[in-house]
């Protein structure tokens, strides 16, 4: 049986990682670091919206309670990521139909302070990508809220028969691979150039990104992974301290300008 994709996402070839970590940074190195980033990259679930894809996927399917089950025994285990997706993805087998009626009656619910922290970057000339293990339709739904253009998307895809069944996920992915967050940022650096590479999310997936991130932010504003909390140097629970800093690094800046 034919099958089509649902989401239209490039190919993206693997990059090699440093395995060199950078040199402890201070809390005040790194808020420099995120003052003047060319690029913040976000995860998306738990971070930029409220709610986690899959699992909001799977209760619309009628199967929330098995794939959050299924969560727990695979976070104790040595299931690699894309093995722990495969699965949740099998018991779940969303449809096409079922994917478009999740965004079109339980659309993403945006964090309070995300569109106007991507809204005062982009005013900055930092560019905002968005890097995450959920779904590409999802995620550009969320990026199109955020003005942010689809080709700063990287999350993984679903694949689709054409009567619309579930034919599972495209694996090529650098989302779809444990380390794949890093992996995505190292293929930005080297694409665009990229020198100050910022990477905000609630899990160790993302803290993990860093390296080669330059420098890693936090986030526990919907959910508390305690992890994160103990080992990052920064760690917030809303988006308003990051539009604070950012204010403040404009007035300092205005400050300079003025001639005595």
């Amino acid at each position: 049986m034919k099958y089509c994709y649902y989401d239209g996402l490039k190919q993206l070839g693997h990059t090699s990682l440093s395995s060199k970590c950078p040199r402890m940074t201070t809390l005040s190195e790194l808020k420099e670091i995120f003052r003047s980033a060319d690029a913040v990259c976000f995860d998306v679930d738990s971070t930029v919206i409220k709610e986690e894809g899959i699992d909001e996927l799977a209760k619309f399917c009628g199967v929330g309670d098995a794939v959050a089950e299924m969560t727990r025994r695979a976070m104790g285990g040595s299931l690699t990521f894309r093995a722990a997706l495969s699965e949740r993805l099998s018991l779940i087998r969303p449809s096409r139909e079922q994917v478009q009626a999740l965004i079109t009656e339980h659309p993403p619910r945006l964090t309070e302070g995300i569109r106007e922290l991507v809204r005062k970057l982009h005013q900055r000339n930092v560019q905002v990508f968005l890097i995450s293990g959920g779904f590409r339709s999802i995620v550009e739904h969320v990026a199109t809220k955020l003005d942010i253009p689809l080709g700063n998307v990287y999350a993984n895809r679903l694949k689709f028969y054409f009567n619309g069944e579930y034919a599972g996920f495209d694996e090529s992915q650098l989302t779809a691979e444990s380390g794949g967050k890093g992996k995505v940022i190292g293929l930005l650096r080297e694409e665009f150039g990229l020198k100050k590479i910022v990477m905000i999310g609630d899990g160790a997936t993302d803290m993990e990104a860093c390296p080669p991130a330059d420098g890693f932010i936090g986030f526990g504003g919907n959910v508390t992974r305690q992890q994160v909390k103990e080992k990052a140097k920064w760690y917030i629970t809303d988006f308003e301290e990051l539009l604070r800093e950012l204010d403040s690094d404009s007035i300092k800046m205005n400050h300079n300008d003025i001639f005595y």
